[in-house]
């Protein structure tokens, strides 16, 4: 029997994504945001506040990379979650992590972060209940520690974060369960 346990965000799992973007000056900031998803082919969507220093930096842009966080670096991504670009002008600085300029977008790349997808802004999205933003994913770069030997993405290697918002806490993925696609096949005839 199931128990009632009020409104809660109930998605689990939830990614670990870090937004970076130029502001009109050059200068770098990060944020951490769970609520993101791919949403088409080629398209990434992040529910982003309107007014956050992030969010008004892609306004001034056009572009933005998205990095997936892992176990190595869980202390940074989740402090840029927890600090305010429009209230800690340094607050990449602090990290004394490193960013490069994308050769595909007009955004930083944090080096310390296995994967990275560079991305054009599409368009806002704003209603009396979502801000959201839409990029179009133009190309996506890896460390090849993380790869396999075809040269896809292997989840072990990667070790992604993943947010719990039940007890607010981050996971780690990587454990094959099965085949997608394939494990319910038995169930179509």
């Amino acid at each position: 029997m199931k128990k009632d346990l009020g409104l809660q965000q109930a998605v689990y799992p939830m990614p670990v994504l870090m937004v970076a973007a130029y502001d009109k000056d050059g200068k770098v900031n990060v944020m951490n945001v769970a609520w993101g998803q791919i949403c088409a082919g080629d398209k990434i969507i992040l529910f982003i506040g309107e007014g956050k220093k992030t969010w008004l930096n892609i306004k001034e842009t056009g572009a933005f990379t998205v990095s997936l966080a892992d176990k190595a670096h869980v202390d940074v991504a989740d402090f840029w979650g927890i600090a305010s670009g429009n209230k800690m002008d340094d607050k990449f600085e602090r990290t004394g992590y490193h960013a490069v300029r994308s050769d595909k977008v007009n955004a930083p790349i944090i080096e310390e972060f296995p994967l990275v997808m560079e991305c054009e802004l599409l368009e806002f999205l704003k209603s009396d209940h979502v801000s959201g933003i839409v990029g179009k994913i133009v190309n996506v770069k890896a460390e090849e520690k993380v790869l396999d030997e075809e040269g896809k993405v292997e989840p072990k290697k990667l070790d992604a974060l993943i947010f719990d918002s039940f007890k607010h806490g981050y996971y780690t993925t990587g454990e094959y369960v099965a085949d997608a696609w394939d494990a319910g096949m038995g169930l179509m005839g």
